[in-house]
């Protein structure tokens, strides 16, 4: 081979592979146009197609025309070069399947392991609600792990003496209860007629609310002979109890270490972040699930108490009835609570029926400036509107005991919303409430101030 062959062999490849870096480069700079706006003439260096559309007309358009049309444009080129491009539409063709993908994993997990975590929210609450006694006995010395030991046998022992000593004669009173619905209901609506001279029919009221003998039948058979149909699936609630009380164990025990483990993976600024997250929630939430439980044993207790006193009928499960609705359910909680006992009252006579209002609302009355500013003292208040909505909310998602998780849930992002939200000064015209005079603007004159009397001296 001749040098001047050689000399063109070896020349080739470095040819080819500038002309292969100036098409990229051009392809490259024709994208880079078509994102930020081109000029008029774009030039075709490379073989790259100018996918531009035309300009309509030989003059240029007017500004306003101009910018309306300038998204179009700009969309209809950034299309078209990415059209050009099939790598592009691998990679986004790749991505949307792998989201797809994702989402559909994901959903499936989520729908196998929701029961489960489901539980591990019950264990949470129970050992927030469980950390102001276990705190309190780790700061006497007390390991934290004996202290929660210690806290559940004490409940587990308490719910098994109220078994033993209130257990029979709770049962026995609701399926007297719900067998005497019909009876009740037509007794209450007659005094209803005869009081305030009405003309109610009681059979067409019971078949409304569905409360017929057949009916009821089937609800005491469920709660009192249909127990059988309960203990056949026994092992899976003892399961999930089990669960329930290891898992609360573990969250309560070893909290300050699975705090630790936690902000061992984060950096320092995301540690102190964990670390205020993690006191707050414990402390303001625990705070508030205490002092609602405290709350619903006064309310149960003393409701129960009156209720056996003057002599009305289903004491016990009235009075229960009446501790969980009050302290449980927001706003309406009080009046629900309350309600059904009034009702029962009545049904017996009118008397029982107005004392068991008048004992509503003084022990209303006695909650609100007595017991509730001594045990509610250092959790925080949700509003109510807030409170409703997360009931509602909890009990469309997980029934009545998501309802009554709600609370406490809010009461958790309600606590580090304050802690890291921030607030801002009102403006002036906005500190007035609306009841009251409009502020002076700065385009108003200001009223002149009364000139003071003048003495004849």
């Amino acid at each position: 081979m001749t040098g001047g062959a050689r000399n063109s062999a070896a020349r080739r490849p470095v040819g080819l592979g500038l002309a292969a870096a100036a098409k990229k480069q051009a392809h490259v700079q024709h994208l880079h146009e078509c994102t930020s706006g081109p000029p008029a003439r774009m030039a075709d260096p490379g073989g790259v197609v100018d996918y531009r559309l035309p300009m309509s007309g030989s003059n240029p358009p007017q500004a306003a025309t101009d910018r309306s049309d300038t998204a179009a444009r700009r969309t209809a080129r950034v299309v078209a070069a990415a059209i050009s491009d099939p790598r592009l539409i691998r990679r986004v063709a790749v991505a949307v399947i792998a989201v797809v993908l994702f989402i559909q994993v994901f959903e499936w997990l989520f729908f196998g392991v929701r029961h489960l975590l489901f539980l591990l929210l019950l264990a949470w609450l129970f050992a927030i609600a469980m950390e102001p006694a276990v705190s309190w006995m780790a700061r006497r010395g007390i390991k934290r792990g004996g202290g929660t030991g210690i806290v559940m046998i004490s409940l587990f022992l308490t719910i098994v003496a109220f078994s033993a000593v209130f257990g029979a004669i709770f049962i026995e009173q609701v399926v007297s209860l719900l067998k005497a619905l019909p009876d009740t209901l037509t007794t209450l609506v007659d005094w209803v007629n005869q009081t305030f001279n009405t003309s109610f029919d009681p059979t067409q009221l019971t078949d409304l609310l569905q409360i017929t003998p057949e009916r009821v039948a089937d609800w005491a058979s469920t709660i009192g002979l249909g127990l059988f149909g309960f203990f056949t699936s026994l092992v899976g609630v003892v399961f999930d109890l089990f669960t329930v009380l290891l898992f609360a164990f573990y969250f309560s025990a070893q909290g300050p270490q699975l705090r630790r483990t936690v902000a061992s993976w984060l950096p320092a600024q995301s540690q102190r972040v964990i670390d205020q997250v993690w006191r707050i929630a414990i402390e303001k939430t625990g705070g508030y699930v205490v002092s609602r439980l405290v709350l619903a044993v006064l309310a149960a207790f003393s409701t129960s108490a009156f209720l056996l006193i003057i002599d009305v009928p289903y004491w016990l499960p009235l009075g229960i009835w009446t501790g969980i609705v009050s302290q449980f359910i927001p706003t309406l909680g009080t009046y629900l609570g309350g309600a059904l006992p009034v009702l029962i009252a009545f049904s017996s006579s009118s008397l029982d029926g107005v004392l068991v209002v008048i004992f509503v609302i003084v022990y209303q009355q006695v909650e609100n400036y007595l017991f509730s500013p001594r045990v509610s003292n250092r959790t925080m208040d949700i509003h109510p509107a807030v409170a409703f909505g997360a009931v509602i909310v909890g009990g469309a998602l997980a029934g009545a005991l998501g309802a009554l998780i709600a609370i406490p849930i809010v009461a958790s992002v309600q606590a580090i919303i304050e802690t890291y939200g921030r607030r801002y000064e009102l403006i002036p015209e906005m500190e007035h409430d609306d009841h009251r005079a409009r502020p002076v603007t700065d385009n108003e004159p200001a009223a002149e101030p009364a000139a003071a009397p003048q003495s004849d001296g």
